[in-house]
């Protein structure tokens, strides 16, 4: 009679770790840490922060957490890296229409100044100067990462309305940063430096966009630019 072990072996044996992730690819645990980094950096600042305090937060051990990110630059880097993914793949299906500048002016517009100005993203510039002079590799990926890549698809597109000739440009990457700034002229600088100050309607976002695609308008639209 053959043997139960005979038997077992005769069967195909499946992995021991079959259906488990790898150390530092569990998505449920990376947002647990992500979760109580967020909490941390908001409640004691950046530079206040430590590795501990984030696992005494996110209830994870110190081990695990090394596992899934290095440092709290690190952290801080995804947490922001999340916005903007969410972020650009909104940006990128507004800036489709290149034939009517002046409405797609205005939902980009409205969508950056929205973002721009969210507590968020305050909290976020506001920690970068902070610690730029002593970090400035951290003020160079901010940029990099952010406003050069936002900047970047504003131009893709200006330069795709002008070949539409719904635009009149000479120098696009100029008219680029011209709209990003006039996006929340009067209204961000305040916020950004005083805390205190009562937070931006949307009603008073759409007022300082429909001028800025006004403006933008007035100097680079064209006889063939389409409403």
């Amino acid at each position: 009679m053959p043997s139960a072990l005979a038997n077992t072996a005769s069967r195909p044996v499946e992995p021991a770790n079959e259906g488990r992730l790898a150390a530092g690819e569990d998505p449920a645990k990376r947002r647990q840490i992500l979760e109580g980094a967020r909490r941390i950096f908001v409640s004691v600042g950046f530079d206040a922060a430590s590795m501990n305090d984030i696992t005494r937060e996110a209830g994870v051990s110190k081990s695990t957490l090394y596992v899934y990110f290095r440092s709290k630059e690190e952290l801080f880097g995804a947490l922001i890296e999340e916005v903007r993914a969410r972020y650009f793949a909104e940006v990128e299906a507004l800036l489709g229409d290149a034939d009517h500048p002046a409405d797609t002016l205005k939902r980009f517009g409205l969508r950056l100044a929205i973002m721009v100005m969210s507590p968020e993203a305050m909290h976020a510039k506001r920690t970068v100067i902070a610690v730029a002079t002593r970090m400035p590799h951290l003020g160079r990926d901010f940029y990099n990462h952010g406003p050069a890549r936002g900047l970047a698809m504003i131009n893709d597109y200006l330069e795709r309305a002008c070949a539409s000739r719904t635009l009149a440009i000479d120098d696009i990457p100029l008219a680029a940063n011209q709209f990003v700034e006039l996006c929340t002229a009067g209204i961000l600088r305040r916020r950004f430096f005083d805390d205190e100050a009562p937070p931006v309607t949307e009603a008073e976002m759409e007022s300082v966009v429909d001028a800025a695609v006004r403006l933008f308008m007035a100097g680079y639209g064209t006889k063939g630019a389409k409403a």
